[in-house]
């Protein structure tokens, strides 16, 4: 059970970021100070945007992979460029996870 107080000084604006990064968090600015101060990982909540974000990454990824197998056989080059890019989008999905 928690009974203890800890006060902090901080300016307005400080105050007000760090309320908007646990409410992203979803947890409680109390709980968000203490899991700052023992060094927890604190994960930050998807926003319905980004998650339409991530789903159209995805679409392009897919789309990419598909365009470069139809590309293999006429223009390797350029289908190699496009696995690349499709390849970028999938690191940059796995980093999105994390």
């Amino acid at each position: 059970m928690k009974r203890e107080y800890i006060q902090i000084r901080c300016s307005i604006y400080e105050k007000k970021l760090l309320k908007r990064r646990a409410a992203r968090a979803g947890i409680s600015l109390s709980e968000y100070l203490r899991s700052t101060a023992f060094e927890r990982n604190i994960i930050e909540r998807i926003t319905p945007e980004q998650l339409e974000y991530y789903r159209m990454l995805v679409q392009y990824k897919n789309n990419f992979a598909r365009i470069s197998s139809m590309f293999k056989k006429r223009d390797p080059k350029l289908a190699a460029t496009v696995e690349k890019l499709a390849e970028e989008i999938r690191n940059h999905l796995k980093n999105f996870k994390k």
